[in-house]
């Protein structure tokens, strides 16, 4: 083998090695994506049902409106 095949064998070796550490780089970032998705729509989901409990409780909480006629009539 000459020494320019040589050279060109190791690059296309060098390159291989790169792409592989970056394809898995690639799942690893993957994977972590759909981690902080599933926490986001879990904290969207208790960040509704949360805001359902303060609506109840604000209902209960807050007087109404009397439904007696005044005194006058």
């Amino acid at each position: 083998m000459s020494e320019k095949q040589a050279e060109i064998s190791e690059r296309v070796q060098d390159l291989e090695i790169m792409v592989a550490h970056q394809a898995q780089t690639i799942e690893e970032l993957s994977e972590e994506l759909r981690r902080a998705f599933e926490t986001l729509e879990r904290m969207q989901r208790t960040l509704k049902s949360l805001g359902h409990r303060f609506d109840a409780l604000e209902e209960v909480a807050t007087p109404g409106p009397e439904s007696t006629k005044p005194p006058h009539y």
